[in-house]
C-alpha cells in the first residue's frame, strides 16, 4: 500500500507539473498575441481575399463597409497588373465613364479650370443657350460653393461630379463675380457634346479636329469633310492632338471613307484570335495632313499610323504615346465595371504601337503656354505653329 501511494503522488506531482507548465505556456502564448499580434496562420486555401475577408467580417472591431472593402481589393488586383489602360471602375464611376463613351453629359453647361492664384474655380466658358447661361452665369465668374459645398479647394473631379446629376434636378452655383456672392440655381441638362468641328482656313485648307473616336466620331468626321469639300478645300487637316481614343469600330469606319482599298486595321485577342478590317476602293482624293502630339493616344494614333503608312497624309507635331493594347469592358451586376486589356493593335503594315507610337514626318515642338492654350481651345488656329507648319508641308507637297 505505501508503495502504491508513493506511486500515486508521484504521478500526481507529474501531473501537476505539466498543467502549471502548460498554464505558464498559455499565458506567455496570450501575452504575445495580446502585446505582439502573433495568431495562428490563417488557413487560406479558398483564396487569400476571402479569408482576409471573412477574418474582417467575424474578429474586426469597427464597421467594415463591404461594398468600399471590395472595390479597394479590385482596383488594387488591376493595379498590380501593372497595365495602365486596364481599370477597376466602382459603380458611380462606371456611370461617369458611359457617359464619356456617349459623348454626352447631364450638367448646366460651363467648362470649369484651377486657375494659380484664385480661390476657386473659374468659369472659363459658359455654353450659349444652356441652362448656365439662362441663370445667369457668366465666363470670368468664380465658382466658390456647389449646392452650398465650398469647393474653393476642390479637384476639377469632385466639383465635376457635384454639379452633374440627374436630368431635370436643381443644383445651385455661388459664383464670386466684382466681389460679390451670388447665389444662382441652375437646371440640369443633357448635354451631347460635339466630337467632330471643322473649318475653314485662310490658306484654304480645310482643319477637321476629332476630339475622340467614341460615339458619333465617324458620322460627324465624315460630315465635316463633306462640309469642307463643299466649301472648296483645297486639302484636309485632321487635329488629333488631346484625342484619347476610343472604338475600333468608329475608327475603322473614318479610315474606310478616307483610304483606298487595302489593310486598315489588326487585332489579335488573348487567344490568338486574329482580325483585320479592310477598305473599298472609294477613298478621299486630297492632300492630308494629321496633327499629333504625346497626348495623341490609341485609335487616334491608329489614324495616323494608317495615313501615313498609305503615304495619304504627312504627320506634323510631337510623337504620339504608344498604346498597342486594346480592351474590353465587362460590366458586374453590382453596377461596377472591369476594363481589362485582352488583345494588340496593329498598323495595316502590321506594326504595333506600344511604347513606340507614331514618329512626325515633320517635328514641331511648341512651349508649355503654347501647349495649355491649344488643349483650352484659346488657340487661334491660324497662329498655331503645329497647323501653320502642316499648311506648309502640304504647300510644299511633302507628304509621307
Amino acid at each position: 500500500m505505501k508503495k502504491q501511494s508513493n506511486f500515486l503522488n508521484y504521478f500526481l506531482a507529474i501531473l501537476l507539473t505539466i498543467t502549471i507548465t502548460l498554464t505558464v505556456v498559455a499565458g506567455i502564448l496570450t501575452y504575445a498575441v495580446r502585446k505582439y499580434g502573433l495568431f495562428m496562420p490563417v488557413d487560406t486555401s479558398s483564396g487569400k481575399l476571402n479569408a482576409i475577408n471573412a477574418m474582417i467580417q467575424e474578429r474586426y472591431i469597427g464597421d467594415a463597409d463591404q461594398t468600399a472593402m471590395e472595390d479597394a481589393a479590385a482596383k488594387a488586383m488591376v493595379a498590380a497588373t501593372g497595365d495602365r489602360w486596364s481599370h477597376y471602375f466602382t459603380a458611380s464611376e462606371y456611370q461617369s465613364y458611359l457617359e464619356q463613351a456617349q459623348n454626352a453629359y447631364v450638367g448646366v453647361g460651363i467648362t470649369i479650370q484651377i486657375e494659380e492664384g484664385i480661390a476657386g474655380l473659374q468659369i472659363m466658358s459658359v455654353v450659349e443657350g444652356g441652362p448656365a447661361e439662362a441663370a445667369g452665369v457668366l465666363a470670368g465668374d468664380v465658382l466658390i460653393a456647389i449646392d452650398k459645398t465650398d469647393c474653393t479647394s476642390m479637384n476639377l473631379d469632385d466639383a465635376k461630379n457635384l454639379v452633374r446629376g440627374e436630368e431635370g434636378t436643381t443644383v445651385t452655383l455661388t459664383v464670386l463675380r466684382d466681389g460679390k456672392e451670388l447665389e444662382l440655381p441652375v437646371a440640369r441638362k443633357r448635354f451631347e457634346t460635339p466630337v467632330a468641328t471643322a473649318k475653314l482656313l485662310s490658306s484654304g485648307y480645310g482643319l477637321i479636329t476629332i476630339e475622340n473616336f467614341e460615339e458619333r466620331c465617324a458620322e460627324q468626321t465624315i460630315a465635316a469633310v463633306k462640309d469642307m469639300i463643299a466649301q472648296g478645300a483645297k486639302g484636309l487637316i485632321f487635329d488629333v492632338r488631346f484625342n484619347p481614343g476610343g472604338y475600333q469600330t468608329e475608327l475603322v469606319k473614318v479610315l474606310d471613307y478616307l483610304l483606298p482599298e487595302g489593310i486598315l486595321f489588326q487585332t489579335e485577342d488573348y487567344t490568338g484570335k486574329k482580325d483585320v478590317d479592310y477598305s473599298d476602293a472609294a477613298h478621299i482624293d486630297l492632300p492630308m495632313a494629321v496633327l499629333v502630339n504625346e497626348d495623341s493616344y490609341s485609335a487616334a494614333e491608329f489614324f495616323a499610323a494608317a495615313l501615313q503608312e498609305y503615304e495619304a497624309g504627312v504627320i506634323v507635331g510631337t510623337k504620339t504615346f504608344g498604346k498597342g493594347y486594346f480592351q474590353t469592358t465587362y460590366p458586374m451586376t453590382d453596377g461596377s465595371a472591369l476594363m481589362l486589356s485582352i488583345g494588340k493593335y496593329y498598323t495595316p503594315k502590321g506594326r504595333n504601337l506600344a511604347d513606340v507610337g507614331v514618329t512626325p514626318d515633320v517635328a514641331v515642338a511648341v512651349e508649355d503656354e503654347t501647349l495649355a492654350a491649344i488643349y483650352y481651345g484659346t488657340m487661334d488656329s491660324e497662329a498655331d505653329p503645329q497647323i501653320l507648319a502642316a499648311v506648309d508641308a502640304l504647300n510644299s507637297g511633302n507628304q509621307s
